[in-house]
């Protein structure tokens, strides 16, 4: 094991920067090209076609067979002009990646020849095997039917020789079984209750789009070094390793100079993504020793998400040219930064107004401090949701760490809106207004973009941050699908829109004035969810006092946060407003606590692997030399100079004896640990009993293997240090 370390740094010494092409000296030349894009519509479907599939795409509409056929058929004749031999539908199922089974467009023509062909319903709909992939108990094994179905809002695109079409991917008897479905739902609802509410302004507006601009970070590890790493290879993570004399204190790496190996893979990906139409923009080194960010211009949620999920695929093979391999793990390394995926949302009208935005007078500030104190109030309501939706094994160990917000859900406002807000709350009353009041509260929110013009300061210690125009989620992690926060998230904003128009509407009812119904429900608004709402230090500990003191809930077990999917809270937000059934949010969370256990225990068998085959080994090894080597001093030394030169080596054999002795007991006990949650029958019972019983020997008998790494003689240890993982590239 140790030679395969020496022959990884060895081959690393020899690595040199891979040369890569633009296609063109304009982005735009190539922007997009292996998109079934609207450009592209254009010219191979059918005026009718077009016309249908852009009305499916705004309004939601279904496209008959007529269509369908057309649209495939000018799909396949795109693809195949562009080297495309198969098609697959690509969905999202519930196992934290992409699914695809491609099939070629050949098959029989009518005289039983060969063909090209490529159907409205092979497009439209196909039956991929559903057996192996989660459902939480909605079906058996051996009920292997599952349906992809058409999502038209998001574009075609071609990989390599296969044209992948986005879907969703549901049950035999309808149930979601991926992260698309339900977002879908959300995004529809939330679309529902935004026109509701955004038509007190304006009564144009017929549609609210989502808006979504995630940030991506991850790491990059040289590929001779990954594969010499067995635990970064199978769990994404080093479950062993002691710290580098030099991590990221100095804060060098961030926004530094971007190594030239690094540098190229970058381009080469930016290259990829611009041809499959991710508007990627930002490059960067991040905090930590080979940790970068991309980040793309923001776009409608979906296709966004749909482009975090295909970026994330792109950036592994395109790594590979380069000798990388990309780790997006949350935790990574222990003792410095892991990674996230801000997800940066907003909602949008379909007549250019963005709602979380300043508006340009009294009226447009209004709109804007209705759906910002709504968006309070709906983080309020549901913040056990919200952090159930991305508090998952991995991110569990970056959460309230120094580089991430805490498992406490708070909103950053900044205090210049912090105290606009509780100025409109002591300021509006609920008797009726006169003409000066009025006119008073008009203008105080008038100011609203001068005063957001010096408030651009952002709390990395929050977890949820305004900043300007937009909400900042950055409690995600770097491998979140990011439909499971914004489902929550967008389901819990609808319901609170929902409410907020049903009181306004009430008040004017009674024969309250529209723009003092309004003021009144903002202000009741204001109060309710002024407990979520703090701008102060999040990594403090006596914040942890003051959010117990506010009613705010701190729960960093994975298995605890899970279970409050199915508070009635939740059920009210995600049952309520049609993005789940009950069924399918109890098989949700059965999968997730599933996936919870499943992780643990593969960290727990990898660990006790590499613990008990390779670290022990060794340290016996180096031990046994020091033996010899205190045996040898005894014949050559009297035994007064024996006791004064060799107690130092002694000691240090009884050391790693104790070290040996630990880890094998620990390994044995996490063993026994294993076997007594295996026999447990129930999803749930297993993943508490996994995280209070398995769990913990991760890090015990991590102590001693990193003792046992600062101690045995370096020529010896089998795995590649904090070092050589993190200063090598």
């Amino acid at each position: 094991m140790a030679q395969l370390r020496f022959q990884a740094l060895a081959e690393l010494m020899n690595r040199e920067a891979k040369e890569v092409s633009f296609p063109s000296a304009k982005t735009t030349d190539y922007y997009g090209e292996l998109v079934f894009n609207k450009e592209a519509m254009s010219k191979y479907l059918s005026q009718d076609a077009y016309k249908a599939v852009k009305v499916a795409i705004d309004k939601g509409d279904a496209i008959d067979r007529k269509v369908a056929d057309n649209v495939a058929s000018g799909m396949k004749a795109w693809a195949m002009e562009r080297g495309a031999t198969h098609y697959t539908h690509w969905f999202q199922p519930l196992t934290d990646g992409t699914a695809e089974k491609h099939d070629g467009f050949l098959d029989y023509g009518d005289n039983g020849n060969m063909i090209e062909s490529f159907s409205g319903k092979l497009l439209a709909q196909q039956e991929p095997d559903a057996s192996s992939f989660p459902s939480g108990g909605i079906r058996q094994t051996f009920e292997a039917r599952g349906y992809t179905a058409w999502d038209v809002s998001s574009p075609a695109f071609i990989i390599g020789t296969t044209l992948c079409i986005p879907t969703v991917f549901i049950s035999y008897t309808g149930e979601a079984l991926d992260y698309k479905t339900p977002f879908l739902k959300a995004l529809h609802a939330v679309d529902k209750a935004a026109v509701g509410v955004a038509q007190y302004f304006d009564k144009d507006v017929k549609k609210v789009h989502t808006n979504l601009g995630w940030e991506q970070e991850y790491f990059l590890i040289d590929t001779a070094l990954f594969q010499a790493r067995p635990d970064l290879m199978t769990t994404g993570r080093t479950l062993m390793g002691h710290s580098s004399a030099k991590d990221q204190q100095l804060d060098d790496h961030y926004f530094g100079s971007i190594p030239e190996r690094v540098g190229k893979f970058m381009i080469e990906l930016e290259i990829e993504c611009h041809k499959l139409g991710i508007p990627v923009k930002t490059r960067h080194n991040e905090v930590a020793p080979n940790q970068f960010e991309v980040a793309p211009i923001y776009e409608e949620a979906n296709l966004a998400n749909d482009h975090n999920q295909l970026l994330m695929d792109v950036m592994k093979r395109v790594a590979r040219h380069h000798k990388f391999e990309v780790i997006l793990h949350e935790k990574p390394f222990a003792g410095i930064n892991g990674s996230g995926k801000h997800n940066n949302w907003s909602l949008a009208t379909d007549t250019g107004v963005v709602l979380m935005a300043p508006g340009k007078n009294p009226k447009g500030n209004l709109q804007f401090l209705t759906f910002v104190v709504n968006a309070i109030a709906a983080v309020y309501k549901s913040q056990d949701l919200l952090r159930a939706s991305i508090l998952t094994a991995s991110n569990s160990h970056r959460l309230g760490a120094n580089e991430a917000p805490p498992a406490i859900i708070s909103v950053f406002t900044g205090s210049q809106i912090a105290d606009m807000l509780d100025n409109l709350a002591e300021r509006i009353t609920d008797q009726k207004m006169t003409p000066d009041e009025k006119t008073a509260l008009k203008l105080g929110i008038g100011r609203i973009p001068e005063i957001l013009l010096d408030n651009t300061d952002r709390n990395r210690t929050s977890p949820f941050a305004f900043t300007g125009n937009r909400f900042e989620f950055r409690a995600v992690g770097s491998m979140t699908n990011c439909a499971a926060p914004l489902t929550s998230l967008s389901a819990a904003m609808a319901v609170q829109l929902e409410e907020f128009k049903k009181d306004v509407d009430a008040l004017i009812e009674s024969g309250v004035k529209k723009d003092e119904a309004i003021f009144q429900t903002i202000k009741k608004v204001i109060l309710e969810s002024n407990p979520i709402r703090f701008n102060g230090d999040g990594y403090s500990d006596e914040w942890k006092d003051e959010a117990a003191k506010r009613g705010l809930t701190n729960i960093t077990s994975v298995p605890e946060s899970l279970s409050k999917y199915l508070d009635q809270t939740s059920k009210d937000i995600l049952v309520g407003t049609g993005v789940m059934s009950d069924r399918e949010l109890e098989a949700r969370v059965e999968v997730e606590m599933e996936k919870f256990t499943k992780k643990i225990q593969i960290e727990a068998r990898v660990l006790g692997d590499l613990a008990i085959n390779h670290i022990v080994p060794t340290a016996i090894q180096y031990q046994t030399e020091l033996i010899h080597n205190v045996q040898g001093m005894r014949d050559i030394f009297d035994e007064k100079e024996f006791a004064e030169l060799a107690g130092a080596r002694k000691e240090l054999i009884k050391t790693i004896s104790g070290h040996i002795s630990s880890i094998k007991a620990k390994v044995a006990e996490m063993i026994e640990a294993r076997k007594k949650c295996n026999i447990l029958e129930s999803e749930t019972e297993k993943a508490f009993a996994y995280d209070k019983d398995v769990r913990p020997y991760l890090d015990d008998i991590r102590y001693h293997i990193d003792k046992l790494e600062l101690t045995v003689d370096n020529e010896m240890w089998p795995l590649p240090k904090y070092r050589e993982l993190l200063f090598h590239r």
